[in-house]
């Protein structure tokens, strides 16, 4: 199914990871993508970004959160539709406005 529905047999993908500097740093990396969105929803076919502390997980408390693995520097890509070289562009330019 994947093979006839996604372009090069391909289809989108979820990437999760702890970014260095914590909570800060996770907003600074969120608000430097030009190509990823600030988005609750990671269905879209367009990359979508998420930081579950303070958007799907923002009213649990944060012990119950981390203890589920959901800690402030927690950043979620999902990976839509764009040329992978420019997503990959755009996440190390992040990265870089995040230190």
């Amino acid at each position: 199914v994947v093979k006839k529905q996604h372009r090069d047999a391909l289809g989108g993908g979820m990437i999760s990871f702890r970014i260095k500097g914590g909570a800060e740093a996770a907003a600074k990396f969120s608000s430097a993508t030009r190509l990823f969105t600030l988005a609750e929803s990671l269905g879209g076919i367009e990359s979508l970004l998420e930081v579950p502390a303070v958007m799907t997980h923002g009213g649990i408390p944060k012990e119950a959160r981390e203890a589920t693995g959901v800690f402030d520097d927690l950043v979620r890509l999902s990976v839509g539709i764009e040329d992978g070289d420019d997503l990959l562009d755009d996440i190390k330019q992040a990265l870089a406005a995040a230190q």
